[in-house]
């Protein structure tokens, strides 16, 4: 199975495997403030791929819809596009319109012209430390599995960090690609609300044959630690070859590694 992905920008992502074209939480704005509740958010740069060039698309995933820096202005116009939007149950009722949602380990089938089909199954996800859930509100990550034999499924984590939610994902589904979300994320106080290097390391022991792609590491000003931090941490610890960062629009071809 061979895997595309394009980075369009923070944690949106196109990622093309069997003919279906799937994108992760859709941010297209240009640079800007935004205020939230309890916290500005500045985003540094804009998206590397506009909305019209990403086109249509078979799913979006959307791993929750109260953050900005998940879903923007032009993420919510570009969902209207979607042919599925696929979220939290909570987000779904907040969206309306054709948003399905979610609890953790549900699942739905897409299916192609081409008689090819995906299971997208939703996974557990914390949006920072434990006892974050009422301020951080529900989300959930995503493993995209295809029906050819052979094939390896893909881990997009949604915003997390690593705690026991992650490592039962790891248990159920040998990813051959995981995109983690990282960048230490910190809005709220001296914790952070994404995946740091230590959480995206023990993802990667966890997922012990997966090629680590992380997205989510640059483009905003609450983000802690970019891919940089990651590469350094990857190399010096001996996962440095398991590792892929990719460059802000550029479609690059991610090739699953043999199952250990």
């Amino acid at each position: 199975m061979t895997v595309t992905i394009t980075l369009v920008g923070g944690p949106t992502a196109l990622i093309e495997v069997d003919g279906f074209r799937l994108l992760t939480d859709p941010t297209f704005d240009e640079p800007g403030a935004y205020q939230l509740p309890h916290v500005k958010l500045e985003k540094l740069v804009g998206p590397a791929v506009s909305a019209h060039d990403i086109g249509e698309v078979d799913a979006v995933l959307l791993s929750h819809d109260q953050h900005s820096d998940n879903l923007d202005h032009s993420g919510r116009d570009f969902l209207k596009s979607a042919k599925r939007v696929l979220t939290t149950e909570v987000g779904a009722k907040r969206l309306g319109g054709h948003a399905e949602g979610f609890a953790p380990w549900a699942s739905t089938e897409l299916t192609g012209k081409n008689g090819h089909s995906l299971t997208i199954t939703a996974t557990p996800a914390r949006h920072g430390p434990a006892g974050i859930e009422p301020l951080a509100g529900d989300v959930i990550g995503f493993v995209v599995s295809s029906g050819k034999p052979g094939s390896r499924p893909i881990y997009i984590s949604g915003d997390t960090v690593w705690y026991d939610g992650v490592a039962e994902v790891a248990r159920r589904f040998k990813a051959g690609v995981v995109l983690p979300f990282a960048g230490a994320a910190q809005t709220r106080g001296p914790f952070h609300i994404t995946m740091d290097t230590n959480d995206t390391i023990e993802t990667a022991r966890a997922f012990p044959d997966a090629v680590i792609v992380p997205v989510h590491t640059e483009g905003w000003k609450h983000f802690r630690q970019s891919a940089n931090d990651l590469r350094a941490t990857f190399d010096t610890l001996g996962f440095g070859s398991r590792l892929r960062i990719l460059e802000p629009g550029v479609a690059t071809i991610i090739e699953p590694l043999s199952a250990a």
